[in-house]
This record gives structure tokens, C-alpha cells and sequence, in this order.
């Protein structure tokens, strides 16, 4: 019997419930790992590059990178994980993911240092309709209208607590929109294919100050590979909507910490509108992922294996 023959032997006396299970696992599982890292990985940031006022966001994103690639090349040597040798056609064939990537880590660290993280975590919830749109365009993605509501009421939100932010930065802006627009494209295109203040920073003696900065590094290289797990088993959407998730504990932990969020009343109004916003449209979207698929598209599915 042949290999086919046996999968298909199995299959046929396989519990189709039982046989989704796994499926669903990995979902939930890569999205929560996906979550954490982000989530963790913000703070970590936040912590160098605002409390204890890390000059360049460059060399701290430079690092991640660095570590991502040491452990990468270990893995290898061991054999831990397999993946062809540098080929002057590589570049050409990821294009343009390594320049989303590279754009997506600067203006992320450079918006994390200059804006408080309650405005921070709101403004980063336009990677949502970004997505949304470039799946529509690129992918040819259709939505509910529920999702569009929640994406609408994620915009309403965002206008009404940047439009009163009584710590406006435009530069922090300007840069948070630009990491917006790079998340969505590198997810979407993944879906479907040094500084001198640095070194003399006087905190490189402060113990607790290294290992944050190691940590984020390392967090670095855990956030890519989150990443692209969650993008493989769900989809870019999906990675989105959890880190919006993600965004909303980022968001209220940011008014107590950091030092750097201004209180207003319509401000505090308009981030609880953007949160409510994402978090359904989170739920909406969550649950259209993990919903099993129907048993005649299953059978469909089984003819065309036979055939």
C-alpha cells in the first residue's frame, strides 16, 4: 500500500472531530504565543527607551536582529532547523519582505520611545483596517458587515483620543503610522509568499539595564518567529487582531506606568471607544477563524485527494 493509500485509509476511520483538534490547538497556541511575546516585548522596550532614556532606537533594533540571526545560524549548525544557504536569488525571491521588516522594527522602536502607551497601543490599532484593506486588495478577501462596524468604531476611537492628546508628537506620529503601514504589508506579503550616543551611554554598567536590553533581544527574535507561527496557522488578519488583543492590557498598564501619559476626559473617552472597537472586532474575527468548516466541504476536500 502506498503512502497515499494508507492517509487515506486513516482518514477514513478517523474521528473528523478528533482530526480538527490539532488544527485548533496550534491556532489558539501560536496566537498566544504570539501575544505574549508582543506583549512583553513593548514593555521591555518602553522600559529602555523611556525610563531609562536609551538614546538609539536603532542600535536596540540592531541587536534584536543581530540575535535573531546568531540563533538562527546555531540552530542550524545543530541541525535543529534546516533552510538553504545564502543564494544571490534569495533577495530577489523575499523581496519586499526584508525592507518591510527592517521598516516595520526602526519606526516601531522610534514610536515607542516618543509616545505614552495608552496613545502608543491606540494609534498601532490602524494596522487593523490596513490589513483589512490590503487583504481586500491583494488577497481578495471579503468581511461582514460586523467586522466593518468594529473596524469603524476602531477609527472613531483613535480620532477622537489623538484629537485630544495633550502630549502630541508629531514626530511619535509620524512614525507610528509608518510602523502601522509596514505591519500590515509584512504580514500580508508573508501570508502570501549605529549610533554613537549608544556607546556612550552610562547605563551600560547598570546590571538590571543589560539584561532588560539582552532580554528585548531575545524577545526580538521570539516576536519574529511568534510571528510568523501565528501567520502560518491562522492568518495576517488573524496576528493583527492579537496583537490588538494584546494592546488593550499594553494600553490601561501604560496610564500607570511610564510617567509619560496626560489625563484628559475626551482622550480617556475616545481610547475606551477604540479598545471596545478592537476587542469585538477581535472576538468577530477570532471566532470566524476557529469555526470547524462545514462536512461537505470536507467530503469535497477527501474527492479531490482520491482523485
Amino acid at each position: 500500500m502506498t503512502a497515499g493509500g494508507q492517509a487515506e485509509g486513516a482518514g477514513a476511520g478517523a474521528d473528523p472531530a478528533s482530526a480538527r483538534l490539532p488544527s485548533r490547538v496550534a491556532k489558539l497556541l501560536s496566537a498566544l504565543f504570539y501575544g505574549t511575546c508582543s506583549f512583553l516585548l513593548v514593555l521591555i522596550n518602553k522600559a529602555l527607551l523611556t525610563t531609562y532614556r536609551f538614546p538609539s532606537p536603532i542600535v536596540l533594533g540592531v541587536g534584536q536582529m543581530a540575535v535573531t540571526i546568531m540563533i538562527l545560524y546555531v540552530s542550524k549548525l545543530n541541525k535543529i532547523i534546516h533552510f538553504p544557504d545564502f543564494d544571490k536569488k534569495i533577495p530577489t525571491k523575499l523581496f519586499p519582505l526584508p525592507l518591510l521588516y527592517v521598516g516595520n522594527h526602526i519606526s516601531g522602536l522610534a514610536s515607542t520611545s516618543k509616545l505614552s502607551l495608552p496613545m502608543f497601543t491606540v494609534l498601532r490599532k490602524f494596522t487593523i483596517p490596513l490589513t483589512l484593506l490590503l487583504e481586500t486588495i491583494i488577497l481578495g478577501k471579503q468581511y461582514s458587515l460586523n467586522i466593518i462596524v468594529s473596524v469603524f468604531a476602531i477609527i472613531l476611537g483613535a480620532f477622537v483620543a489623538a484629537g485630544s492628546d495633550l502630549a502630541f508628537n508629531l514626530e511619535g506620529y509620524i512614525f507610528v503610522f509608518l510602523n502601522d503601514i509596514f505591519t500590515a504589508a509584512n504580514g500580508v506579503y508573508t501570508k502570501q509568499k549605529m549610533d554613537p550616543k549608544a556607546t556612550e551611554f552610562n547605563q551600560w554598567k547598570n546590571v538590571l539595564f543589560i539584561i532588560q536590553f539582552l532580554l528585548s533581544c531575545f524577545l526580538g527574535f521570539l516576536l519574529m518567529y511568534s510571528t510568523v507561527l501565528c501567520s502560518y496557522y491562522n492568518s495576517a488578519l488573524t496576528t493583527a487582531v492579537v496583537g490588538a488583543i494584546k494592546n488593550v492590557s499594553v494600553a490601561y498598564i501604560g496610564m500607570l506606568v511610564g510617567g509619560d501619559y496626560i489625563f484628559s476626559v475626551l482622550n480617556f473617552v475616545g481610547l475606551n471607544i477604540c479598545m471596545a472597537g478592537g476587542l469585538r472586532y477581535s472576538f468577530l474575527t477570532l471566532g470566524s477563524q476557529l469555526k470547524p468548516k462545514q462536512p461537505v466541504e470536507e467530503e469535497n476536500i477527501s474527492q479531490d485527494l482520491k482523485v
